[in-house]
């Protein structure tokens, strides 16, 4: 694609997600996430009333009575986009592939922060880390980002979460928040994305296209998996094997949310073929409750 072109996309998304911002979203961001994060100030002497559990036990020692911790809270946050490239999520059946609707949601997630002052910083990764770009401000470094998500050409095919959150976890030192934008299409991450969970605020934002959980029966139809190449012919008019496929579907379905649940962790999610807006929305202002 030519820069012209790729310059007319960014552009496209960066008026449509910068009106969802201001007129949608206004406000939500911020009464969520700022100043949701605390950082250490300064040791002072513990006075009556003050919270016992801030004690510096190692001054208090030296120094022969009691001294506190003292935290502000920080005025200044980093959100990080991991954001899965693999060979599944350029599917899309309706109007856009799930990797269009990733880039959308990536640019009304940055330029919530930088309307808010806050860092961005962008993860690529397939069954490795494509692309690191590191947290920054400033409008400029939004549409590289989502220029990024739209046109970068991975190397791999496959999804390695894992990977992605152990490069994250590693890379990223500071507690941010975190938004995993994925279809889960992968197995085997539980034990990271609890660990990740606890340092920082990690959110998944789940991509599924309804024609992964309804199959139209067409009677025998070659499929295709996306990252592996693998291809396999199916009777979609046979009862048990369209009922066998929308069984599996729903069973991994099941699966990931528990994963979620169970790690204490929030997910959304977003149709290809519907608006995503609404769940986005939903979930800021659950989270506004939940302060």
């Amino acid at each position: 694609m030519e820069t012209r072109e790729i310059l007319k996309r960014v552009r496209q998304i960066e008026i449509k997600t910068k009106g969802l911002v201001n007129h949608v979203f206004s406000g939500e961001y911020h009464s969520v996430f700022k100043g949701r994060g605390m950082e250490f100030s300064e040791v002072r002497e513990y006075q009556i009333g003050d919270d016992i559990r801030n004690i510096d036990w190692n001054v208090t020692a030296r120094l022969g009575h009691p001294y506190i911790k003292v935290f502000e809270e920080e005025r200044e946050l980093t959100v990080m986009l991991i954001i899965d490239l693999s060979g599944s999520l350029n599917f899309g059946t309706i109007n856009k592939t799930k990797q269009q609707i990733a880039a959308e949601i990536s640019a009304i997630l940055a330029f919530s922060a930088l309307k808010n002052n806050d860092k961005v910083g962008l993860i690529l990764f397939t069954d490795k880390i494509e692309k690191f770009v590191p947290p920054r401000k400033g409008r400029k470094h939004v549409l590289r980002i989502i220029r990024e998500v739209l046109f970068f050409k991975p190397e791999g095919k496959t999804t390695d979460i894992e990977t992605a959150l152990k490069y994250f976890n590693n890379s990223i030192k500071k507690r941010s928040i975190a938004f995993l934008i994925s279809d889960f299409m992968d197995e085997g991450y539980e034990k990271i994305l609890r660990v990740v969970g606890k340092k920082h605020d990690l959110i998944g934002v789940v991509l599924s296209d309804r024609r992964e959980k309804e199959i139209p029966k067409m009677g025998l139809v070659k499929f295709v998996d996306a990252e592996t190449g693998q291809q396999r012919w199916l009777d979609t008019s046979n009862k048990n094997v369209y009922d066998l496929i929308i069984k599996m579907n729903r069973e991994s379905d099941i699966k990931r949310k528990n994963i979620f649940l169970t790690s204490r962790l929030d997910s959304i999610n977003i149709d290809t073929g519907g608006d995503y807006v609404k769940p986005l929305v939903q979930f800021f202002k659950m989270r506004g409750k939940r302060r």
